[in-house]
């Protein structure tokens, strides 16, 4: 892979933290686009780190070009401010896959603090699907060792949710390529569907952002979750990123709880704990998908959900970035359906129809 930022400080720890992983090799590190161009044409790696605020050119600018003549896997890197995410969601439009947030100050010590999400984010962008480029195939003796699990924030469904009435909820969760994907899938969703709450990995800041883009484009009305909003027709919620979001009840209505807690399945939101907490409060009065995302996150949900009356879904290998986290569900019997990407939106309505 290749590091792409100005900062010579923010290079050597970057380089330093992915040479700590024995499935990481790093080709090279480069202080502006114009450099990683020339190293470019001696060696294409599997994936690039490319940061947004540099001299000469920007990342994006030089991202909209990488992806027209050569497209790679490309991770953005930029500082955790909502100037900063607004420039990463233009980003991820423009092609990368995943995001690192980094702050104004003591970069380098926050980077060595999330040295192992760093190295995750990086190895699942390097087996992305990228416009037509073949997707990787991970062997299941590659899949992440132990990881805590939705335990560790709730317990298992008690067999008493809700009994089936007339009113649905939707919990989607995505991760690597899901910001796009979900963005498909929300627009074409008509003003009265119902309710939906979504997790997407990201990190602080960037849901606020995401959440308020989508509202621009979707007939549903898209915000970030706050403890306690309520689960409405016509609305969305994003799980902040930074906390846990659950489903909860009171009477036959449903509203949300933001929490802090552990990482569960290396997240933070975690789509495990979303969909667990469906399969408590609402049993078959919700649906589940699940979307494009590497490693196992929701799967285990999934199967909850399942196994308490909810319809559920994931999305298939051909429309996935990265068909990890659907492929696990579906390995563990989850998903009542698999389906592509643009049938997504017409399967939810149709399973929340009475």
């Amino acid at each position: 892979m290749l590091v792409i930022d100005d900062s010579a400080s923010v290079r050597q720890t970057m380089t330093a933290i992915l040479q700590e992983d024995p499935e990481i090799e790093v080709i090279g590190a480069a202080s502006d686009p114009f450099t990683a161009a020339k190293r470019l044409q001696e060696e294409v790696p599997d994936v690039i780190t490319l940061d947004v605020e540099m001299p000469r050119m920007d990342g994006i600018t030089f991202l909209r070009k990488l992806m027209a003549q050569c497209p790679l896997p490309v991770v953005m890197c930029s500082s955790l401010t909502e100037e900063g995410s607004e420039t990463l969601l233009q980003a991820m439009e423009a092609g990368a896959v995943d995001v690192i947030l980094k702050p104004r100050v003591g970069v380098a010590d926050h980077l060595a603090e999330h040295n192992l999400q760093i190295r995750d984010v990086v190895k699942a962008a390097a087996k992305a699907r990228v416009r037509g480029r073949p997707a990787y195939r991970e062997p299941r003796s590659q899949l992440p060792e132990k990881k805590l699990t939705a335990d560790a924030v709730l317990p298992p469904p008690n067999g008493r949710a809700m009994s089936r009435t007339t009113e649905m909820v939707v919990c989607l969760g995505a991760s690597t390529g899901g910001t796009e994907a979900l963005r498909e899938v929300l627009e074409a969703l008509p003003a009265n569907s119902p309710g939906v709450v979504v997790v997407q990995h990201m990190p602080e800041n960037f849901t606020r952002a995401f959440a308020s883009r989508l509202n621009t484009l979707c007939e549903v009305d898209v915000k970030e979750a706050a403890d306690g909003d309520p689960v409405l027709r016509g609305h969305v919620l994003i799980a902040p990123g930074g906390k846990h979001t659950m489903l909860e009840r009171q009477g036959a209505r449903y509203h949300v709880s933001v929490r802090d807690g552990p990482l569960v399945s290396r997240h933070r939101p975690s789509v495990d704990v979303l969909f667990r907490s469906a399969a408590r409060a609402a049993g078959s009065n919700a649906v589940g998908i699940i979307m494009t995302g590497m490693g196992d996150d929701g799967a285990r949900g999934l199967l909850e959900m399942k196994q308490a009356g909810a319809r559920t879904f994931a999305q298939d290998e051909a429309t996935s970035i990265v068909f990890g986290m659907p492929k696990e569900a579906i390995a563990r019997g989850a998903a009542d359906r698999v389906v592509p990407l643009g049938m997504i939106a017409r399967e939810l309505l149709q399973a929340t129809s009475r």
